[in-house]
């Protein structure tokens, strides 16, 4: 069977090609930033209903400058999690194969 040769070729793309970034913030982040924004909005609503202007507005500044701190603190480990463990370490029995 004869090969069509006339059909162009596209170039298929799977999946990002590049990490995902907004703004600075990267992957999973990227939500975590919008919860804290989204959260400080609803803060601020509240706030305002319940206790009045002032402390609505300081509330809104507590939960941004809390959620963008811890935010940026875990983005800056890595975009997966990892463990440290600190310490020495004695391993006391070795097994053989």
């Amino acid at each position: 069977m004869e090969q069509c040769s006339n059909y162009q070729d596209y170039p298929v793309f799977k999946g990002l090609q590049r990490p995902l970034e907004f703004l600075g913030f990267q992957g999973r982040y990227i939500y975590w930033a919008a919860g804290t924004a989204g959260g400080a909005i609803v803060g601020f609503i509240i706030g305002y209903v319940a206790i009045g202007f002032v402390a609505a507005l300081v509330l809104c500044t507590l939960i941004l400058a809390f959620g963008g701190v811890m935010t940026f603190l875990k983005q800056r480990k890595g975009l997966h999690s990892k463990n440290e463990e600190n310490g020495v370490f004695v391993i006391s029995h070795r097994s053989r194969r």
